[in-house]
């Protein structure tokens, strides 16, 4: 038996409730520690990272074969019990995991194979995660962090093109910005507009720079350093193009946050 937070609770409830034994409860948290990696030999999978974190392994589709990717997600499919991600993937790679796992999940924008299955999820919308692009070239990872916001559990909201060249774009949305409980905020160019949003709410703000713009862009660098010397307070920075990590941040962040 592979252990879970659902499982661990079951299972307290039973010995509670007179049904199940003290040595059972024991010999299976014993168990843990031998079913959690399971070797594939070309990948070692964490099983147990959804009992750590909350949330099964996420796999990289990148540079893995489609057979690689389908034995990965088979297994996280068969041994976990919540959403399943795998980011960067092909619409072949797509095609490839549905023949055999009919019940995944393809956002081509996103460019992620994923599975929605969690029914305990809330979504509070109390608790809005809102992200913010600059430019429709921005989508892609606009996209790969508001999928994985919503996987992780929680009430996402969009406002795309909205990009400082354009500054009243984005104050059509100031009530939405000065009312979420986190921002994503994903930009190329020059990257300035995770400044200005940063200037507009008291909430944290997580900026993603983007590979898109022209030559002196370097392919997102000139970005990433103007949101490092962002002069706005409170706005912290992940890697070029990494709309996942950001999502996950955000998550983490909104989980916490009253």
């Amino acid at each position: 038996m592979q252990l879970n937070e659902k499982i661990l609770r079951e299972m307290l409830l039973r010995f509670r409730a007179g049904e199940l034994s003290e040595e059972k409860i024991i010999a299976s948290i014993k168990n843990l520690s031998l079913t959690a990696v399971e070797d594939l030999g070309f990948a070692s999978i964490d099983h147990q990272r959804e009992l750590r974190q909350g949330f099964p392994e996420v796999v990289y589709g990148a540079g893995k074969t489609k057979e690689q990717l389908l034995a990965i997600l088979r297994s996280l499919y068969e041994r976990s019990e919540g959403n399943l991600i795998a980011t960067r993937a092909s619409e072949e790679k797509y095609e490839y995991v549905r023949a055999e796992l009919p019940m995944m999940e393809y956002d081509a924008t996103a460019r992620m194979i994923y599975l929605d299955r969690d029914e305990s999820l809330t979504r509070d919308p109390s608790r809005m995660i809102l992200v913010v692009s600059a430019g429709t070239s921005d989508m892609p990872v606009a996209e790969e962090a508001r999928l994985t916001a919503h996987l992780w559990g929680n009430h996402v909201k969009t406002c795309y093109d909205c990009g400082v060249a354009g500054i009243h774009r984005l104050l059509r949305h100031l009530d939405d910005i000065q009312s979420a409980n986190v921002l994503i905020v994903v930009a190329g160019m020059e990257g300035a507009l995770a400044s200005v949003v940063g200037g507009l709410t008291s909430r944290p703000v997580i900026a993603v720079p983007t590979s898109v713009g022209y030559g002196a862009s370097f392919h997102g660098l000139a970005a990433l350093l103007a949101m490092l010397n962002s002069c706005a307070s409170g706005v912290a920075v992940v890697n070029i193009d990494n709309g996942f990590g950001a999502g996950v941040m955000a998550s983490k962040i909104n989980a916490i946050r009253n």
